[in-house]
Order: C-alpha cells, then sequence, then structure tokens
C-alpha cells in the first residue's frame, strides 16, 4: 500500500485540529470548585448515626473549624469512639429525640441507613433544625417529596450528602459546564474499574443492586449535574456477575441515559484487581473535559476548547473534601437564606434516574425517570 499523500496527511491533519481543538496550552479558568465558607452562621451539629463513614464526615468538620456539640447512636460505642477522636467535650445520646430537643443545635447530620432516615429528618425539621441527610436520600421518592415540602413549610434547609460533588475533579468540571466553557454537553461517559469486594464482609454484601443504587448514585448524582435541566428521556441498565467475583452481588453494571438531545453512558466493573481506573469524558459543542486517574481521589482533569487545552492543577481530595462541601454549601445557604444547590428536591432528580435504572437491571427493559417511585428491592 502506498503512502499517504501530502494533500491527504495535510486533510487528516486540519480534521484532527478542527476535532480537537487547538493544542496550544493555556491557563486554565479559575473556577470555584472547592468548598464555600459562611461568613457569619456558626453551626452548632449535632451527629445522628456514628457508622464508619462519619468518620470523614467528622474529619471535614474538624478541619473546617465547626462545632460538633453531640453525638447519638444506638451503639454508645461507636458514638463514644467519633466522641473520643473527633469533639471530647461532647454530649452522647442513645434518643435522637433527646438531642434534638438541645435548643443550642441548629444543624443536625442524619447518617443512619435509609430506611431508618425519613421519622429521623421529620422529627428534626419539626424541631426547627437544618438537616444534612446522608445519601441514598430516601427509598421512596413521594417520602423525599414529602419530606422537602415539610422543610418549605418550616423554613429550614434540607440538603442531602451527596459529597461527589465536591470532589476536586467533579466541582472543577461540574463549574465549567455551568460556566458553559464547553458549550452545550452532548454526552458524558462516564467509568470506573475498582475492587468492590471488599462488601462481603459486610451488611452491604446482601444488597443485590449494591453497584447501581449505594454506590453509582454518586455518578448518577454527577450526570444530573453536567445535564443541568434537561430532563432523561429513558435509562436502559443491565447486572452481571464476574466469575472471579467474592462479593455476592453482581459487580458489573452499565446504564445508558437518553435525553432529547444528549446521552449518557455508566460502566461500572467492581471487580478490578489489576489496573484501576477511573475516567469521565463529558463533549459539549464547544470544547470537552474530562478527568482522569487510577481511584476516585488522585484525579487530572483536562479542558478542551478552540483556544488549546488547559489542565488546572487541583488542590484536595473526594476524602474528606467532598464531605465538608455538602455541610459548606447546606450552612452558606442558610445564611444566604437560598436553597442549597444539594437540596432534597434537588437530589430527587437523582434519586430517579437511580431508581430507573435499577427497574432496568432488574426486568431487562428501559424505563423512564420518575415513573419509578419506590427503589425496587
Amino acid at each position: 500500500m502506498s503512502a499517504p499523500s501530502k494533500s491527504t496527511r495535510k486533510k487528516a491533519d486540519s480534521y484532527a485540529l478542527n476535532a480537537t481543538g487547538s493544542t496550544r496550552r493555556y491557563a486554565a479558568p479559575p473556577l470555584p470548585y472547592q468548598p464555600g465558607t459562611p461568613r457569619k452562621f456558626s453551626p452548632v451539629i449535632g451527629l445522628i448515626g456514628c457508622g464508619g463513614i462519619t468518620t470523614h464526615h467528622l474529619t471535614a468538620y474538624k478541619k473546617a473549624g465547626y462545632s460538633v456539640v453531640a453525638f447519638c447512636d444506638h451503639n454508645a460505642d461507636r458514638a463514644l469512639d467519633k466522641k473520643n477522636n473527633f469533639f471530647p467535650k461532647a454530649q452522647i445520646y442513645s434518643d435522637y429525640n433527646t438531642l434534638l430537643a438541645r435548643e443550642d443545635i441548629n444543624v443536625v447530620d442524619i447518617a443512619t441507613h435509609p430506611p431508618d432516615r425519613p421519622p429521623i429528618i421529620e422529627a428534626a425539621l419539626e424541631a426547627g433544625k437544618h438537616v444534612l441527610s446522608q445519601k441514598p436520600f430516601v427509598l421512596d421518592l413521594d417520602a423525599g417529596e414529602r419530606l422537602a415540602n415539610l422543610a418549605d413549610a418550616r423554613g429550614l434547609k434540607l440538603a442531602i450528602n451527596q459529597n461527589g460533588r465536591w470532589a476536586p475533579h467533579v466541582s472543577y468540571m461540574r463549574n465549567a459546564i455551568q460556566k458553559g466553557l464547553i458549550g452545550r454537553v452532548l454526552s458524558a461517559s462516564l467509568s470506573v474499574h475498582w475492587n468492590h469486594n471488599w462488601i462481603a464482609r459486610t451488611p452491604f454484601n446482601a444488597v443485590n443492586q449494591v453497584v447501581l443504587y449505594d454506590f453509582a448514585i454518586h455518578w448518577f448524582d454527577m450526570i444530573s449535574c453536567y445535564m443541568g435541566d434537561r430532563v432523561p428521556s429513558r435509562v436502559y441498565a443491565s447486572l452481571a456477575r464476574s466469575p472471579a467475583q467474592k462479593a455476592a452481588p453482581p459487580l458489573l453494571a452499565q446504564a445508558l441515559v437518553e435525553y432529547s438531545d444528549a446521552q449518557a453512558i455508566l460502566s461500572f466493573n467492581a471487580d478490578t484487581r489489576f489496573g484501576a481506573q477511573d475516567h469521565s469524558f463529558i463533549s459539549g459543542t464547544l470544547g470537552a473535559i474530562e478527568s482522569a486517574g487510577a481511584d476516585l481521589t488522585h484525579q487530572s482533569v483536562t479542558l478542551t476548547t478552540k483556544k488549546g487545552v488547559a489542565k488546572p492543577k487541583l488542590k484536595g481530595s473526594w476524602f474528606p473534601d467532598g464531605f465538608h462541601g455538602t455541610m459548606a454549601e447546606l450552612l452558606c445557604a442558610i445564611e444566604e437564606k437560598r436553597e442549597p444547590s444539594n437540596s432534597a428536591r434537588n437530589n430527587l432528580k437523582s434519586l430517579a434516574l437511580c431508581f430507573a435504572a435499577v427497574a432496568s437491571s432488574e426486568t431487562q427493559t428501559p424505563q423512564i425517570p420518575g415513573e419509578i417511585r419506590k427503589l425496587p428491592v
């Protein structure tokens, strides 16, 4: 076969340049990807539920200078452990109603398991407390809407701990899209390859949909953020078992989300023993932005537009900065008398997408987000 002609090579080079934009490097636009800080509002926080994940909550709060004055858990040892390691002067309670009766507490972080959470959130709102709820928020969209309405009726803020939004790479990409730096999003491809077999020794081993539900809710939430006000028309998802996995639930999952003028593809391999990788690529009418790395906390971001290629140097990591971000956004919203961007009502869109994906994987048919009101069990 003869070598391509000079004119053919020139056309190919021109096509590549038009497709990818200039390869010239330019300074990455400064974007507010790091958690905000309330100017005057001083939170007095009570934590209800002191399981393992709250280590990251408390690490973030202590670093930010927030005050946690009370811990509540039916397991006194867990509450005592968090008190001793983070806020030694705090009080311990076994009944959350006693904690909620304290007039000095103005914000409650509720980190119990999802089935137990709605009545505690309701009691906290009735007690006049602003609430940060652990994710996934609820198992029933109607119950979530009732809680959001109750918060509005009481003049209180109800936010959801979708901490992935404030992972530095996710937050930078989210802000870049909101600023219009890549134009209108056309497609998003998100893939995660990691080893989730550790759940074999935990209660999560009994959750058949643990990948699409408990884990992928972060990625469904990212898609909701990247797509903005767009409404997904339907989603198709599937699950499969890896022949080498140790955990009981299927560890291979994928989902295709359709919009009238865009698409999103999510792929999860939770039985990756070697070469773990987390990659996101979002393409828009004016550019593209991507992040890549070996895991959730080590990511590099690349922004490509007609100006060239920008590589922001980001500070921080998902753990614990993402947990700081969710609480900080709630506190700033309280101070500024506005709805938090991670409000319960906003998060219900992500849950609707997640529930539809779970239902699709169970029925092997496409589902319309919003029509599946309860998490399929």
